[in-house]
This record gives structure tokens, C-alpha cells and sequence, in this order.
């Protein structure tokens, strides 16, 4: 696995890098500043809303080249080929956890053809670019040119989450990324092999036949270890607290088990084992994959810290006017050329041909794996090494710098872009809930109700509210339930464990302070105060109501709606309303939305609208 950017230079082993009590504890102190470095980045662009992998990058660049803080070769020896190789095998695991088929039921067509003909177009294409552009030697262009095909998951997940595109792009983007990501890797092997068979080492027979017996390996050692994790924790032959590291020791073992075979078949055989769990009927599904999505940030964090910092000066000042003819070429004619020709009689829109056009960052596999090349390349004595990493950094830099800072404003051009995340969803198809919605849309907020009960959303149809039919705590509905543009749930039904169960499960997806329920008598009398508040969500201001009145509704519960100004502030709309009036939330004027919750002050202003019954 690769991992060493600078591949003419020896790697001490870390045992002699760390020699003393001091040495190891600065070099505790550097993998703090790694982690440091890899969260705060994380959290700076969820605060201030910019492409975290651009700070990722950054970061590294400022630990690394800028200061000569952090020398990942020098500092962790040996340790650091396997510390990225692991990290990377884990991360696509977790990718292809992710892609279960029902997502892509109107996108498979295009995700096929991105695979099966564009993948092999942008090959030949990044090595033509290579070769003619960049003035690389033909084998270092191939190599790089089969690298250069992925799009990596490390980049285009945290992307996805900040641009908020509507679910089939984002379904687009995102199976390509993962898919693409070992594909390339494996591109880059079959080209090395060639070189080998070309130096005398191999014959054309022995290479496709050790291509078909990887490939073969790959895909059969993924799916059966997939069934055989299935089995295992169906049958109840596994205690749930070891469930997530068993997981992760599979993982970990399928991953080591295919390198043997081919190198880099490892990358395709974890990314077949987890698309195997996330299309079975998998005990805990829900609790494994969060587990591993805290993994994966961390790891996802930390590695691009760590390879962004270990790209040398010497690296970086080599890059001349064809590096950045090279990267205008990948960015502005490989990439357009290669999506139209393969999403040909798709079924995608212009506007969706165009933004996937555009957008295909690189990330950690793009660097990791060229490294590898680069060194296996200096050991054969074969010139382009060092200009090979430094154009993969070129175009991981560029690729997440203006894909990172472009994706949402063209999405939103585009009008691929779900909307601002101000729309609310009401579970449970109560009068109540039909009441509040009707608010809620008359001011111009996005709302939808959902219900198991096909009969509970007559009501909400004849209004006019958006529905949806289905249980939303199943699977399916994972899929087929768009939360694009919503950004607050509520769960209004009478079930008072039913509405704790759902907003325990879709807090992740809101956040905690985002989903809110309605309060029984037990909660308001401080009964289960604990339990309410490590589960469920956030309790709505009840007044004198009770579960009942909320859920069962009827005619008699009326909502109104009232702007507040500098002479009727929310003091004297609550005096004019009758006692048993409680405020439910409050529209800003930007149509964000702040709801009245129980045992809390409620704060409106001037100029909000204050919806209540």
C-alpha cells in the first residue's frame, strides 16, 4: 500500500527516531497535533461552512513543507506504509457500507457506464494527457493515468454533506467515488505488470491470467466474507459489544488476505465486503455504520493531515507551466469528455451531466497509491518518479480547492441544490400535525407529514401538505424518504415510546438539537427525566396539554399565526391569548425556525412569526 510521497528518500525505522523518554514523547505530541489539526479542520468547516477537506489540506501543508514540524517519513518509519494502508482499506469499507441498491434505482444506468466505460475512457485519456501534456515517460504516464481515475470517498463524502445536493447527483457522485477509487488502483497494477512483462520479467499470458485470478479473488473473498458476517451475527454467534471490532478485524483480515494476491486488490475486496453488508438483512446495521462513520472522520482526518505533510519542498517547487497545463487539461477537457461520452442515453438531465462533469476530487488513494508507483518506478530505475507525485498533488490540491468552494454554488445554479435545510417533518398524521403544516406552508417552509397509517394522512392530503406512506423506522425508508431541505423533525404521535425510538434513531441524521417531541404527562412531572434526556428528543412546550390532546388533535385545537413588532412583542401576544396557549415555534425572518421547548426560555423578536394553539 502506498503511502512514502518522497521516494528517494530512505525511511529509518521508527524505533531510531524515537529513542529516549523525550523522542517518544514528542512524538506523542506530534500525533496530538495530527489529531488536533485533522478534528479542528473538521469542525472550522462545519462552523464556518467550507470544504473541510480544504483545511485537511492546509493543515498538513502548514504541520509539514511550511514548518518542518511533522516529517510523517521520518517520524514514523516503517509504521507509516501500513498506517495509511490500513486507514485507506478501512475507509472505503466504510464506503461501500454505505451503497445499498435501492439508492441508485434511478441513477444505475449512469453509475454502470461511469464504471464499465468511463473509467477506462478517463485511462486512456489521463495517460494521453500524461504523456503529451505533462512530458511524462509513457510508463509513468500509464501508471499515473490509471491513478488518476478515482475520485476518492475521502473527498467527495465531506463534500456532499456541506452542498446539500438533491439525493440523485449525490447518489451519482458518491458510487462513483467509492467504485472508481479501487478500479483505479487496480488500473495502476495492470500497468505496473506490463512494465514488468516489458522489462523481461513476466509474458502477457501470466499477467491476464494473475489479473482474472485477483479479480476473481477480490470479488468471491469480499461477497463470502460478507455472508459469513451475516450469518455470524444473525445467528446470535457474536455478543453485540464485540460486533463493531469483529467487524473491523475482517475488514482489516479480507483486506491483508487479497494483497497476497495481487497488490492493491485489497482496496476491491473491502469495498465488495462492505457494498455485500449494506445490501443483507444485517442485525444492528444502523449501530455498525454510525460506529464506523466516527472511524472513518477520524481516519479520514488524519490521514490527509498526514500525506499533505509529507510531500517535500523539492516536490512542490518542481512543478513547472506543464504541471499546470496538465491539471487545466484533466480539469477542463479529460473529465467533461470522458462524463459525456459514457452518460450518453443515461437518463440524466444536462444539468446533472454538467455538475458531474465538473466535480471529481482526488484525495488520499489518488496520493497514497501514485507513491507507491513512484517508489516501485525508482527501483527499476525508470525516470518520472518524482514529477509523478508532484502532478497527483497538483491535482488533489486543485481538485479540492475549486471543486470544494464550486460544488454548491453551481449546484445551486444548476437547480440540483435541495434548498436551504429549513423544512420540517412531522411524524404522525394527527390533526394536530396537520394544523401546524398548514402554518408551516402558508409562511413558506417546507414541510411533509409521514405516517404508517395510510388513513391518518387523509386530512393532510385534502389540504394539500406533502405526504409520505410508510414506517419510518424500516429500511427502505432510509432510501426512499429524501431529507434534502429538511432540517428539524418533530414526532407528534400518541405513541410516546414510538416518538422516543424515532427521534433516537434520526438524531444522527438532524442532530439532537434539532428533533423534538411532544411530552407526556410523566415527562412534565420530571418522571424518567433521565431517560428523556439521554434518548428521544427534545421536549415542545405543552402548557396544560397532555400526549392525548396533542396527538388525537381534533377540530377544537386551532393554530395560530402572529407577527410580532416593536409595539406587540411575544409579553403581550401570550397575555392576549387564552391560558391554556403555548407557543410551538417561531419564523425568522430568514425562514429559519426556532421551536419552544419545555423547562426553557422562549426568545422571538421583532419581525418573527409566532406560530402556537
Amino acid at each position: 500500500m502506498p503511502s512514502q510521497v518522497n521516494p528517494n528518500k530512505e525511511s529509518p525505522r521508527c524505533s531510531s527516531q524515537i529513542e529516549g523518554g523525550h523522542g517518544v514523547e514528542l512524538l506523542v505530541a506530534k500525533l496530538a497535533a495530527v489529531g488536533l489539526a485533522g478534528i479542528g479542520s473538521q469542525w472550522l468547516a462545519w462552523r464556518f461552512r467550507i470544504p473541510g477537506i480544504v483545511l485537511l489540506a492546509l493543515a498538513g501543508l502548514a504541520l509539514g513543507p511550511a514548518t518542518g514540524f511533522l516529517v510523517p517519513e521520518r517520524d514514523f518509519g516503517q509504521l507509516f506504509k501500513p498506517m495509511v494502508a490500513v486507514a485507506v482499506a478501512i475507509i472505503l469499507f466504510e464506503g461501500g457500507f454505505t451503497l445499498n441498491f435501492h439508492e441508485i434505482r434511478h441513477t444505475s444506468t449512469a453509475v454502470r457506464r461511469l464504471v464499465i466505460i468511463g473509467a477506462p475512457l478517463a485511462w486512456v485519456l489521463n495517460t494521453a494527457a500524461g504523456y503529451y501534456v505533462a512530458g511524462l515517460p509513457l510508463p509513468a504516464a500509464v501508471i499515473l493515468g490509471g491513478v488518476l481515475v478515482v475520485t476518492g470517498p475521502t473527498v467527495i463524502m465531506p463534500l456532499l454533506r456541506q452542498s446539500n445536493l438533491t439525493s440523485r447527483p449525490a447518489s451519482l457522485l458518491r458510487w462513483e467515488a467509492i467504485v472508481n477509487d479501487p478500479v483505479g488502483a487496480l488500473f495502476a497494477v495492470i500497468a505496473f505488470e506490463a512494465l514488468l512483462i516489458s522489462q523481461g520479467t513476466g509474458t502477457v499470458p501470466e499477467l491476464i491470467a494473475h489479473a482474472i485470478v485477483a479479480l476473481i479473488f477480490a470479488l468471491g473473498v469480499g461477497i463470502l466474507a460478507g455472508r459469513a458476517v451475516v450469518w455470524t451475527f444473525n445467528g446470535g454467534h457474536v455478543p453485540e459489544y464485540l460486533k463493531a471490532p469483529v467487524l473491523l478485524v475482517v475488514v482489516l483480515g479480507t483486506y491483508v488476505a487479497s494483497q497476497w494476491i495481487l497488490e492493491e486488490s485489497g482496496l476491491l475486496t473491502v469495498t465488495v465486503l462492505g457494498i455485500t453488508l449494506a445490501n443483507s438483512n444485517l442485525a444492528d446495521l444502523v449501530e455498525i455504520r454510525r460506529f464506523k462513520e466516527t472511524i472513518t472522520t477520524l481516519l479520514v482526518s488524519g490521514v490527509f493531515v498526514l500525506l499533505s505533510a509529507s510531500i517535500d519542498m523539492a516536490t512542490i517547487q518542481a512543478l513547472d507551466w506543464r504541471a499546470a497545463a496538465f491539471v487545466a487539461v484533466m480539469l477542463f477537457v479529460v473529465r467533461p469528455v470522458t462524463i459525456f461520452i459514457a452518460t450518453i442515453g443515461s437518463g440524466l438531465t444536462w444539468q446533472e451531466r454538467v455538475l458531474t462533469g465538473w466535480i471529481a476530487p482526488r484525495g488520499v488513494v489518488a496520493i497514497a497509491v501514485t507513491s507507491f508507483f513512484a517508489a516501485k518506478l525508482t527501483n527499476f530505475y525508470i525516470d518520472g518518479s518524482r514529477e509523478m507525485v508532484g502532478l497527483a498533488f497538483a491535482i488533489v490540491m486543485t481538485t479540492v480547492v475549486l471543486h470544494g468552494f464550486t460544488l454548491a454554488p453551481l449546484a445551486q445554479w444548476l437547480g440540483l441544490a435541495a434548498g436551504k435545510r429549513n423544512g420540517v417533518i412531522i411524524v404522525g398524521g394527527s390533526a394536530w400535525s396537520v394544523g401546524l403544516a398548514k402554518k408551516l406552508k402558508d409562511h413558506g417552509l417546507p414541510v411533509l407529514i409521514v405516517d404508517n397509517n395510510w388513513n391518518q394522512l387523509r386530512e393532510a392530503r385534502s389540504a394539500g401538505i406533502p405526504t409520505h406512506y410508510g414506517e419510518i423506522l424500516s429500511e427502505t425508508m432510509e432510501y426512499s424518504l429524501d431529507l434534502g431541505g429538511y432540517g428539524t423533525m418533530i414526532a407528534a404521535t400518541e405513541n410516546d415510546a414510538y416518538n422516543t425510538l424515532v427521534l433516537t434513531d434520526y438524531a444522527f441524521d438532524f442532530g439532537r438539537q434539532n428533533v423534538f417531541q411532544i411530552a407526556p404527562a410523566t415527562r412534565k412531572l420530571g418522571i424518567a427525566a433521565e431517560a428523556a434526556f439521554q434518548l428521544g428528543g427534545r421536549a415542545l412546550q405543552a402548557g396544560q396539554s397532555t400526549l392525548s390532546d396533542f396527538a388525537r388533535g381534533g377540530s377544537e385545537i386551532g393554530f395560530s399565526a402572529t407577527k410580532l413588532t416593536a409595539k406587540f412583542d411575544l409579553k403581550q401576544l401570550i397575555a392576549s391569548k387564552d391560558a391554556r396557549w403555548v407557543p410551538v415555534l417561531a419564523i425568522k425572518p430568514d425562514l429559519s425556525i426556532v421551536v419552544a421547548t419545555a423547562g426553557k426560555p422562549f426568545a422571538a423578536s421583532t419581525d418573527d412569526i409566532v406560530i402556537g394553539h
